[in-house]
């Protein structure tokens, strides 16, 4: 979509706090009738609506937002935050975020709120389009009430956006974007998420001196910085390391790129393993390259590869694929974080929910000690700041860097996500 397309009404259509419904996977008619009582500003009808269709949906975090938001708007004064995801362009990674605002929001709403006003969650669709993201910015921007920005999604979503928060004065915080040049967007701008530097150095770490590989390929997409970012410094770590990087050409954009030439190649050039390091977008193409892999190289994933996409359409194909992930709930199942998800969700949730309620978390237990964008800024800039996180407290470099390594998980047969295997976390 190009930026002349993106007009006002298009954005207006896309954001929403409870009077339109953006996640239309996700409807049912009582659901539809608590977004209409809502624009109406008949709220006590919303949150009968609104709880009616938790009861038909529980696992729909669009509607516990929109419930919570009910709540807040009945009362005289609000803290708000946004969060934009890309609904149009990846559900599935869409709602894993919007749960991890919605579990934050919820918790902190129920304790009395920040300094006893509750909290409103604006919810946007940017559908990972960089274009989209940076109108979406603006509206944030220039909505003086929003405090706080939990995205954006994909990297260049996130880079496309940065510098109009950054010059707007307002925090931002990506649940998931790892790319290294977002480092230097400004000091307005966090990531809740490892960087791709923290991330790459765990899984070259485990490639060369746990599993013994010395000649990796890597596959990218060269559209994306994150994919870009973890080549960067997942070569930079593997030679560190004592390995080197096979100089196969596999890019995942690339408008000749074949899957079934890639694993052949790769042998041909040397490679004992392989590296799939796609950006979100183009994880298809990485699963269909592990399925012509045929399990020939050891198969080694970013981050971006921990998604029920790759179990469902890998299966056999990736099993025993070893991934770096951010967090995992397997890790420390009986914590606050992971009980509580349970509870709300009906089960288990991945990082990526994890990562969005540490956002979230964050910039709400920030605005506890001075809620206006200025003070929030200052509060998240100050090394002695801590927030506590979904396994571990939440602290930022004074890049806006998240302080954290990875983590490594594996795919093995499993019943948990109901595609025949699981992400577990490695043993070696």
């Amino acid at each position: 979509m190009s930026q002349g397309q993106v007009n006002e009404d298009n954005i207006e259509k896309r954001i929403s706090v409870g009077d339109k419904i953006l996640v239309t996977a996700n409807s049912n008619p009582e659901k539809q009738a608590g977004v209409k009582a809502f624009a109406s500003k008949e709220y006590v009808t919303a949150l009968r609506k609104f709880d009616a269709a938790l009861k038909s949906d529980r696992n729909d975090p669009e509607t516990l937002i929109y419930r919570n938001n009910t709540s807040a708007a009945r009362t005289k004064d609000i803290y708000k935050i946004a969060v934009s995801v890309p609904i149009g362009g990846n559900l599935n990674v869409a709602k894993e975020i919007l749960r991890g605002v919605a579990q934050a929001q919820n918790e902190i709403n129920q304790s009395g709120g920040v300094n006893s006003r509750l909290v409103m969650v604006e919810i946007a669709n940017d559908d990972n389009d960089p274009e989209i993201a940076k109108k979406v910015a603006t509206k944030f921007v220039e909505d003086s009430k929003v405090l706080a920005v939990v995205g954006h999604n994909e990297s260049n979503a996130s880079i496309a956006a940065a510098p109009l928060y950054q010059q707007g004065g307002l925090v931002m915080i990506t649940p998931t974007s790892s790319a290294d040049a977002l480092r230097e967007m400004g000091n307005y701008i966090f990531r809740a998420t490892p960087s791709t530097r923290a991330l790459a150095e765990t899984l070259a770490d485990y490639a060369v001196d746990v599993a013994g590989k010395t000649n990796i390929a890597v596959c990218i997409d060269s559209q994306a910085e994150v994919s870009k970012s973890f080549k960067e410094e997942f070569t930079w770590a593997t030679y560190n390391h004592g390995g080197k990087i096979a100089p196969t050409e596999c890019d995942l954009s690339a408008p000749d790129f074949l899957a079934t030439e890639i694993p052949s190649r790769a042998i041909s050039d040397g490679a004992d393993a392989l590296v799939l390091a796609p950006s979100i977008l183009q994880v298809d193409k990485a699963i269909e390259v592990a399925k012509a892999n045929d399990e020939r190289l050891m198969l080694l994933g970013s981050h971006s590869m921990s998604t029920y996409a790759t179990l469902k359409e890998g299966q056999i194909k990736v099993n025993g694929m070893v991934s770096v992930v951010a967090w995992d709930h397997q890790v420390e199942p009986n914590n606050s974080f992971n009980v509580n998800a349970n509870k709300l969700w009906g089960g288990a949730v991945n990082w990526r929910t994890a990562m969005a309620y540490d956002a979230a978390k964050t910039a709400l237990t920030g605005m506890k000690l001075g809620a206006s964008r200025e003070q929030l800024q200052q509060t998240m800039t100050n090394p002695a700041f801590v927030a506590e996180g979904a396994a571990s407290v939440v602290r930022f470099l004074p890049s806006g860097d998240r302080n954290l390594k990875g983590i490594l998980v594996e795919v093995q047969p499993g019943k948990k996500s109901g595609t025949g295997y699981d992400f577990v976390p490695f043993k070696p």
